[in-house]
């Protein structure tokens, strides 16, 4: 088992990977075909935002603000052929991977990448981190969203279509994995839109691991 620190510091991070459509519910209610292969893009490290009770400012300009609760996992050294995502990865939280769904909808059906829907500042919010104790571990426990204290997504890794060690080994061999890259592994059923005020709440085995409180401007 990886035995590296926990992450805790934003300076820390480097590549974000996350992956699409990872959850069959999910991707039936936005009407999504479930990939053969896991389905990778990318956020910049400015789109970075910890929860810690801080408030949430994300666009109002631009159309409906999704979140998509998501088990986020940081690699604690670099990946060889081989290696189990067990030594891989070092700490895990939840997070949200925030989406310009509108702006997303217009863009796919150009067929053009997503970085303007999924990109934008704060879209990549964390919660507080966890040391990982392996790819088993994770699936003893489920993970969700609170929003005004009321659930609306609850999962767990156990229903992934492509596992910890499938998306390790895809984003690792064709892209490259080291210390400090995230992973952004899915949502499960739920999404929905933001709206101003709303209070975030991201937790793990029925443990709050963030809050924070929405403001839509611009």
């Amino acid at each position: 088992m990886n035995e590296n620190r926990v992450l805790l510091s934003p300076e820390s991070f480097r590549n974000i990977y996350c992956v699409g459509r990872n959850y069959r519910l999910h991707a039936a209610e936005l009407g999504n075909e479930v990939p053969t292969s896991p389905m990778i893009f990318t956020k910049p490290t400015h789109a970075i935002f910890e929860m810690t009770g801080n408030e949430l400012v994300l666009p109002a300009s631009q159309g409906s603000v999704h979140y998509e609760a998501e088990l986020v996992f940081a690699v604690g050294r670099q990946y060889e052929a081989g290696i189990s995502c067990d030594d891989l990865f070092s700490s895990f939280t939840v997070g949200l991977d925030l989406t310009l769904r509108d702006v997303q909808d217009k863009l796919k059906a150009k067929g053009h990448p997503w970085l303007a829907a999924k990109g934008f500042r704060n879209s990549a919010t964390l919660g507080r981190w966890h040391p990982f104790s392996g790819e088993l571990a994770m699936q003893a426990s489920d993970f969700g969203l609170l929003i005004n204290n009321e659930q609306v997504q609850r999962g767990n890794a156990r229903d992934m279509v492509f596992d910890l060690q499938r998306i390790a080994d895809h984003v690792g061999s064709n892209f490259g994995l080291s210390t400090g890259d995230l992973i952004y592994t899915g949502t499960p059923a739920g999404v929905g839109s933001l709206s101003d005020g709303d209070l975030l709440e991201v937790w793990w085995n029925e443990e709050s691991l963030g809050r924070s409180r929405v403001k839509l401007e611009g």
